[in-house]
């Protein structure tokens, strides 16, 4: 039967060390423990590992040290990245932090701010100016990262760690999270309208770039965000309308057209501009805007058919709808659609290049009715691309002054106008070499050639200038729009030959897909390869999706 243990009462009344009576009870303690019958005693422990310690059992191997990528903590600490460096552009600043996972970022260096010493930053109003900076921005044309950097950028700089910001096409949010016990906060912003102002996205990019380096206050940075919106347009809608004309009569003096051809082109193209501004007036959506604005040159270009039926005639029927067509093809939305899915932003590319779509097929409506018409009456139109004498100077002037109508058209800074004039007529004398003798390649891989340079000059001028490529890219690459496939892939389908009109329109998207391509594959060799000025030490490299490798 297992009873009390009795003590040894004459050690405790000698006076024995507690040592002694502590070993004495315990194998008091042990030895009243009797086992079953059958079964041996239990070893005794060693004097020299205590029964308290854990030793981990043999064959059990312990697991090693956490990485980044979990939620702990790396023994050897979070890494410091400076996001303040003067003389680097903010996107560079930005987007190295912004492709990284939320577990993974390094600890970014903030400017401390007087304001919020003792009150800490004011979430609600510094959420609702990251929204409204990145309204701007996406309704202004610029790609989906370069959004989400300046709404990360602007967050953080007012001292609001761990946000998420997300652009979708039209509807842009960020989740702010205390702390890892803290409710988060999601606030959301949809953009329903979006204009074309490139002055108004290079002041954006000023205050994006003064707020990350800490030169600007809350208060402050919402009195320039208001100031911006009430400024008007640098450019009134006569100045947009004799634009839209002269784009379309240098358009088609690069297809064979002479003066009288130019004239005719501009004004289809004023009349078309000036129909689509009635019909915005009006509410209508942008689809019928451009199905109506494309029905004015289509019709002069009838027109010069109908006056003759001549081989040169014809020519001139050609070049004046061509010369139409190049002021109504979305370039702009393509590049930024393209760029968006290569970037990893798939929901917003899909979203731009059906936009695209719809845009291309009011065009396709408006110009496949005037040419049925012209059928109909009698008109000799040619589907076949007979192109004119090649004159490059002539051709090179109109390439620039297509580039320079353009710039108008986006509503440019007039000190940005003279470089993206000589990006377009750079991009104009490549794609003319490569395609003409001697060399003589496809127009395809000549217009990426032609677009890469585009993207590459238009980084370098942004990256320098510390502003928007855009404004240096978009004007640039009009010359090089696919307006000539365009028009005879219509004219085939309108005259019944199918297989013949589904193939020059198949060119005509693979050469756009090729501006577009060119395009980013230019400004992402300008960001690989060429250092920022003032820079010392370089960022960590911005992380990319892993090849799936098929599945």
């Amino acid at each position: 039967m297992v009873g009390e243990p009795k003590r040894n009462g004459r050690s405790a009344e000698n006076g024995d060390s507690s040592e002694e009576a502590r070993q004495q009870l315990a194998e008091e303690v042990r030895s009243a423990f009797t086992p079953p019958q059958g079964m041996p005693l239990p070893p005794l422990p060693d004097d020299e590992h205590p029964s308290s310690e854990f030793a981990v059992p043999e064959g059990l191997l312990t697991s090693p040290p956490p990485e980044h990528g979990s939620a702990f903590t790396p023994p050897e600490g979070i890494p410091k990245v400076s996001l303040i460096k003067p003389g680097v552009p903010w996107q560079d600043r930005m987007r190295t932090m912004i492709r990284m996972p939320l577990a993974e970022r390094p600890a970014p260096e903030r400017v401390s701010r007087p304001e919020d010493a003792e009150t800490g930053p004011a979430v609600p109003r510094v959420l609702d100016l990251t929204l409204r900076i990145g309204e701007l921005l996406l309704a202004g044309g610029e790609g989906a990262e370069d959004v989400e950097a300046a709404m990360f950028g602007v967050a953080h700089a007012y001292g609001l760690d761990r946000c998420e910001p997300t652009v979708t096409f039209t509807l842009i949010s960020i989740t702010h999270q205390p702390s890892l016990v803290d409710d988060p906060v999601t606030v959301g912003r949809t953009v329903r309208r979006r204009g074309t102002d490139y002055t108004r996205l290079a002041a954006v990019f000023r205050l994006v770039d003064d707020i990350t380096k800490g030169d600007v206050t809350l208060e402050e940075s919402y009195r320039r965000l208001a100031a911006m919106r009430r400024n008007r347009h640098p450019y009134s809608k006569n100045a947009l309308t004799l634009a839209s004309g002269t784009l379309s009569g240098a358009a088609s003096l690069l297809v064979g057209g002479d003066g009288l051809v130019f004239v005719l082109a501009a004004v289809g193209a004023m009349l078309g501009d000036r129909l689509a501004w009635l019909c915005a007036g009006r509410g209508l959506p942008e689809f019928y805007q451009f199905a109506v604005a494309a029905v004015p040159p289509a019709a002069m270009g009838v027109a010069v058919a109908l006056a003759g039926s001549s081989n040169d005639t014809r020519l001139k029927a050609a070049a004046v709808i061509t010369g139409g067509l190049f002021a109504l093809i979305p370039g702009r939305a393509l590049v930024a659609a393209v760029h968006d899915g290569l970037t990893g932003f798939y929901i917003t590319a899909a979203a731009r290049l059906l936009e695209v779509i719809y845009l291309i097929v009011g065009i396709v409506g408006g110009v496949l009715v005037m040419l049925y018409i012209g059928s109909e009456l009698g008109a000799e139109l040619t589907p076949e691309n007979t192109q004119g004498d090649i004159r490059p100077v002539l051709q090179l002037f109109s390439a620039m002054l297509l580039a320079l109508a353009f710039c108008v058209l986006l509503q440019q800074e007039r000190h940005t106008v003279v470089l993206a004039t000589l990006n377009g007529g750079v991009a104009w004398l490549i794609y003319g070499a490569l395609v003409n003798r001697p060399v003589s390649i496809d127009e395809v891989p000549a217009t990426v050639a032609a677009a890469g340079l585009v993207g590459l000059f238009g980084q370098l001028m942004s990256r320098y200038q510390f502003a928007s490529s855009l404004p240096y890219i978009t004007a640039a690459i009009g010359p090089l729009l696919p307006g000539s496939a365009t028009y005879f892939g219509l004219l085939n389908i309108a005259q019944g030959h199918m297989d013949e009109g589904i193939l020059s329109i198949s060119r005509a998207v693979a050469l756009a897909l090729a501006i577009a391509i060119g395009v980013n594959l230019g400004g992402e060799l300008a960001r690989l390869f060429i250092k920022s000025p003032g820079v010392e030490t370089p960022l960590p490299g911005r992380r990319a999706a892993k090849r799936t490798r098929g599945f």
